[in-house]
């Protein structure tokens, strides 16, 4: 039976977590009465979190999982689910259960609708001021510079239909922003609102670190205005400087303001230096050609087929006719015969 709805759950040592999201998840999903599947991508975790899936799996062989060899990051974790689903809709959570599995039937009204990308827009988050300012700044200073536009507030709690899941899995980029890749690939889109909660336990994988370097990515991936106000700055203090130039000549400048604009410009440079690294370092990572992910096991999956052998391989060589031949004349008697002789070395 073809399966309906893909869930697809990155988790990386979420054991207190898991029995939680698991019951609500089923209960959620057998609600709907469709054929479904719940695949666990073990982000290389250290805890049980792995054992834990292991006899989920024994218990339901609906859920399904990949084992990735080490952590590679929360979005590979995503794009290895994407690439292992197989329903017709496919819904992205992750495992802390601040996104309710509960919204589930919501974002699957919106797709029967028509929508192909229908994503869970946070109308308030039960986090600490700072992390909740952080967000709010980021998205706004992301929806402005990005060459798409970007939805406000949103994550990677979303559905996507089979054909919008088929265009993310043939990207060829390795930097991978997946709530940005999903608006670049375009479809018809629509948001459900809800409420985010609190992580439910545990600690949060996300450190301030890689939240920025989240954050970095998104820009430099869908956003040239860095470098384009690199030129603006640039422009900036050539006029500065000239100011300051003609500002010498009628004797209204000293030395002092001469010092701060050769400080200034030197920062200005290294700042420079520093968003065009940025760019260098990702065109470094995507010229490598290393894979976003390498997997461990798969668990739950049918085998994929082996390849057929290429049909030139079947057919008769010259030297496979010659010992037909000969096989054929020490059996009818015609050894003699000098076309059955080997010929010489």
């Amino acid at each position: 039976m073809a399966i309906e709805c893909s869930v697809v759950v990155p988790l990386c040592n979420e054991e207190l977590n898991l029995p939680t999201l698991h019951v609500r998840l089923m209960a959620t999903m057998r609600g709907l009465v469709m054929p479904y599947e719940i695949i666990y991508v073990d982000d290389g975790s250290t805890d049980r979190t792995a054992e834990m899936i292991r006899e989920l799996h024994k218990q339901d062989p609906s859920v399904k999982a990949v084992f990735l060899s080490r952590n590679f990051g929360h979005q590979a974790a995503l794009c290895a689910g994407l690439e292992a689903a197989t329903g017709r809709a496919v819904v992205t959570i992750d495992g802390d259960l601040q996104d309710p599995p509960e919204l589930i039937p919501a974002l699957l009204d919106k797709w029967s609708e028509g929508y192909q990308i229908v994503y869970a827009r946070r109308r308030k988050r039960q986090e600490g001021f700072f992390k909740q300012f952080a967000c709010f700044l980021f998205y706004r200073v992301l929806r402005g510079l990005a060459e798409v536009p970007i939805p406000l507030d949103t994550g990677d709690f979303a559905l996507m239909d089979r054909s919008v899941v088929d265009q993310l899995n043939a990207l060829p980029e390795r930097t991978r922003f997946i709530r940005g890749l999903r608006s670049w690939v375009g479809f018809k889109q629509a948001d459900v609102l809800y409420d985010r909660d609190r992580r439910h336990d545990g600690e949060s994988k996300y450190s301030f670190a890689r939240l920025a370097r989240l954050g970095l990515d998104g820009v430099f991936a869908f956003s040239e205005a860095p470098l384009k106000a690199i030129t603006a700055l640039g422009m900036l203090i050539c006029g500065a400087a000239g100011l300051i130039a003609l500002a010498k000549v009628f004797g209204l400048s000293s030395l002092g303001w001469s010092a701060a604009a050769m400080i200034g410009l030197a920062g200005l440079q290294l700042f420079s230096l520093g968003i065009v690294g940025e760019y260098i370092a990702r065109i470094h990572h995507e010229v490598r050609g290393r894979p976003l992910y390498i997997t461990r096991e798969r668990l739950g999956f049918r085998p994929p087929p082996r390849p057929v052998r290429n049909v030139l391989e079947f057919l008769p060589s010259r030297e496979t006719e010659r010992q037909e031949q000969l096989t054929a004349g020490r059996l009818s008697g015609s050894w003699d015969d000098p076309m059955f002789q080997t010929p010489p070395a």
